[in-house]
């Protein structure tokens, strides 16, 4: 994805973009009857009874207050509640749910459609046939915030709770996932593990922080244009400290030049679930430890994530994942997303966490067990090593001896 469709869509995610695009659309709905009265006879208003438009106008201006600061209140409870349940990392997808974006953007928007609509019958801007516009405009806009509200309603019963963040967490991960599936490079060659960079030419990136994105056509049309080879050393969801080259050039490059490679890269100060399928399963393993510490002492909630995990996974163990993909850059070299990453990030919190549990330690064994059925040998042979971690850590922690056999027994 070029760099400026990134920073579009990462624009769409903000509560505050949204809402300033449905507060001009209210204003200019509001301003858009005194362009059409002159079309409508003035007679019409009177007959279908356009002057209840005042009251009605007034009536929304003052729910729509009402309902956005109870809206803004709940989500602001809902951030503690997630952040002192489940982990902060997902409040970030809290931010960026549309629904509860649409919702505040209605109900804002049709508070200023209201207010401008109020001024403008007070100056006279519309005359008789304008009202006639603007009650038919208004009750469109009725039908719409009845619409939002529903929606608003239904999700309002459902946000906050555990297993809907973690519904939140699988979603984003699955998306990063199936990126990654298509494009295991991001489009680019994969990058071997034995090319010695010696007599290459390394090129750091000043800001500290964490990669987000990488505009790879930016980086092959630079490649193509001076012929030469580009070796990413810090894909998305790695940690830049300004000092570790970025990646490598085969050939020398001028500081402009540089440059426009730094600008190839977005990087902030955490990370983020686009490009990055480890950090969703990171922020899984996350709500996994929460729910089994003692304060919260929840093992469902760390076997509902162990089901979820085990969703994520299959379809990257799947065979086709090891098919010769498409490569569009094939100048630029992308190191792949390793399972045994996957393996660490996800499962190693929660068999350190949950090994005093024997339901706990009996899921996790299930689920090697099933990675180890259908994924390659890659994934057997990680499936076993982590059984066996997975074993060790449970029979160090469990105190009775038919628990330890028990866990023996579904080991692989």
């Amino acid at each position: 994805m070029p760099k400026w469709r990134w920073i579009l869509s990462q624009l769409n995610e903000k509560i505050w973009f949204r809402t300033t695009l449905f507060c001009a659309i209210g204003i200019f709905t509001a301003l858009f009857a005194p362009l059409v009265k002159d079309y409508i006879p003035e007679n019409y208003a009177h007959n279908i009874g356009a002057q209840a438009v005042d009251s009605i106008l007034q009536i929304i201006a003052t729910s729509m207050l009402t309902v956005t600061v109870f809206s803004l209140n709940t989500m602001v409870t809902t951030y503690a509640t997630i952040s002192a349940s489940a982990t902060p990392r997902a409040t970030e997808l809290l931010l960026k749910d549309s629904t509860a974006q649409n919702a505040l953007s209605t109900f804002i928007g049709a508070f200023l459609y209201s207010l401008v609509g109020i001024v403008a019958l007070r100056i006279d801007v519309y005359g008789q046939s304008g009202r006639l516009v603007l009650f038919v405009v208004t009750l469109g806009v009725i039908f719409v915030i009845i619409a939002v509200l529903i929606r608003w309603v239904n999700r309002l019963a459902r946000l906050g709770r555990v297993g809907e963040t973690i519904n939140m967490v699988e979603q984003a991960a699955k998306k990063a996932i199936k990126q990654r599936i298509d494009q295991p490079c991001l489009g680019g060659t994969l990058l071997e593990n034995d090319i010695a960079f010696d007599k290459h030419y390394a090129i750091t990136h000043p800001t500290i922080g964490f990669i987000q994105h990488i505009d790879m056509a930016q980086l092959s049309q630079l490649a193509d244009k001076h012929n030469l080879e580009l070796f990413i050393k810090t894909p998305p969801g790695c940690f830049n400290d300004s000092h570790a080259p970025i990646l490598y050039s085969t050939m020398a490059l001028s500081s402009d030049e540089e440059q426009l490679i730094r600008k190839a890269f977005s990087i902030n100060d955490c990370r983020s679930f686009d490009q990055d399928p480890r950090y969703g399963l990171i922020v899984l393993s996350e709500i996994a430890s929460r729910a089994l510490s003692p304060a919260m002492n929840d093992p469902g909630t760390a076997i509902d994530v162990i089901d979820t995990a085990l969703r994520l996974l299959v379809p990257w163990i799947k065979p086709h994942h090891e098919e010769e993909e498409d490569v569009l850059f094939p100048r630029i070299h992308v190191p792949a997303v390793q399972t045994e990453d996957l393996f660490k990030d996800l499962f190693m919190p929660i068999a350190r966490d949950g090994a005093h549990i024997l339901e706990v330690g009996i899921r996790l064994q299930k689920a090697y067990a099933s990675l180890a059925s259908m994924g390659n040998n890659t994934c057997k042979n990680m499936a076993k090593v982590h059984s066996a971690l997975s074993q060790k850590r449970a029979l160090s922690a469990l105190t009775l001896q038919e628990e330890k056999e028990i866990i023996k027994k579904y080991a692989l």
